[in-house]
């Protein structure tokens, strides 16, 4: 009966302080968000009732999600120092109670908060952030423009297309070309000045075009002015920024992979981190709870505060480093599954040898 309500006990002490902790900290990231954005809000006049249900609602779960592993170690570090200062923690391993058996109420609370937040962050995040993205376009991110130069992709098996840059803005493709294989021999190749999409028939128009067509040693060419095409891309995949996936659910998200894979875009890297962030956050939850809880479980004479201050240093280098090899994966040759573990496998070694020393 007493392990009962010891669990209970715990339990209720470690949500209870993670939720208090996002309520507050959440309620100061708005305060200062909204001092950030009042002038975007009110030069492009966005109604009242957008920002508050597109943006903020929406804001809310993303932000609260991004930092959950902080606000993991926080309430850990922070309810277990008052319990050890307040002699609890003595009493409860004076019973008898070993220090694996009083861990079992913070790993009960760390599967619950992990669950959720894998729950959040596969399926109920994307589509809120696909109202808060859309809101941020709209009022306030200038257009997207794309900077990218000589564009190779594979839009379908055995067909190329290429083209120099192209204009968002006018759904416009400079030196446009498509080649078209069969088993390794190029069998058509077009040319053309530009490629535009038409809005009302959904196609691309291809202008001023040449196509060689080639049959064994026979060569064909056609020349033409305007010439109506269906693709398989469209104006948005040239269009759309890499935080686009934050608004893709899981199954959603490997399609879109799968799909830029087959197309030959160069770096996919983002994308696979997003991916794999999702698992790697939640389960970060368990590291930083043993972490929090063998730092914290001793009783010092510097009090709650040495505990929090190096609860803070240890959540924000854990970010830190998610951060630095996220980035080094993106803009290097790193491998992204790897660059998202990394920190999870050095931070494991840090919690076990933590617990290790805390019953003594």
């Amino acid at each position: 009966m007493l392990l009962k309500k010891l669990d209970i006990y715990i339990i209720k002490k470690f949500l209870g302080t993670f939720f208090f902790a996002i309520i507050l900290i959440i309620s100061i990231a708005v305060i200062f968000d909204i001092t950030e954005r009042i002038d975007d809000f009110i030069e492009k006049e966005a109604p009242l009732s957008e920002i508050i249900f597109d943006y903020y609602m929406n804001f809310i779960p993303y932000f609260a999600n991004l930092f959950s592993a902080l606000f993991v170690f926080i309430a850990v570090i922070f309810f277990t120092s008052k319990m050890a200062s307040g002699t609890e923690i003595i009493a409860i391993l004076s019973s008898g109670i070993s220090f694996k058996r009083f861990m079992r109420p913070y790993f009960i609370s760390a599967v619950i908060i992990a669950v959720f937040s894998f729950v959040l962050n596969s399926y109920i995040i994307p589509p809120a952030n696909k109202v808060r993205l859309a809101f941020t376009e709209k009022y306030i991110k200038n257009p997207y423009r794309n900077y990218d130069h000589n564009i190779h992709q594979q839009i379908d098996k055995d067909i190329y297309i290429y083209m120099e840059s192209y204009n968002v803005a006018n759904m416009v493709g400079y030196k446009f070309s498509i080649e078209k294989f069969k088993d390794g021999e190029i069998v058509s190749k077009l040319n053309s000045d530009y490629i535009k999409w038409n809005k009302e028939k959904g196609k691309w128009v291809i202008h001023n075009y040449t196509i060689r067509n080639v049959d064994g040693l026979n060569e064909e060419f056609v020349k033409g002015s305007r010439i109506d095409t269906v693709l398989n891309i469209k104006p948005e995949d040239f269009s759309t920024r890499n935080n686009i996936v934050e608004t893709m659910n899981r199954s959603e998200l490997q399609d879109f992979i799968d799909k830029q894979e087959m197309r030959g875009v160069q770096n996919i890297n983002a994308f696979l981190i997003e991916k794999y962030k999702r698992l790697a956050f939640p389960f970060s939850t368990f590291i930083l709870t043993l972490i929090g809880v063998s730092l914290s479980s001793r009783k010092t004479k510097a009090g709650i505060g040495l505990h929090i201050g190096l609860g803070l240093l240890i959540s924000f280098s854990y970010i830190l480093f998610m951060q630095i090899s996220s980035q080094f994966a993106i803009n290097g040759n790193f491998n992204p599954l790897l660059a998202v573990w990394i920190p999870n496998i050095i931070f494991s070694v840090i919690a076990i040898f933590l617990y290790k020393l805390a019953p003594k």
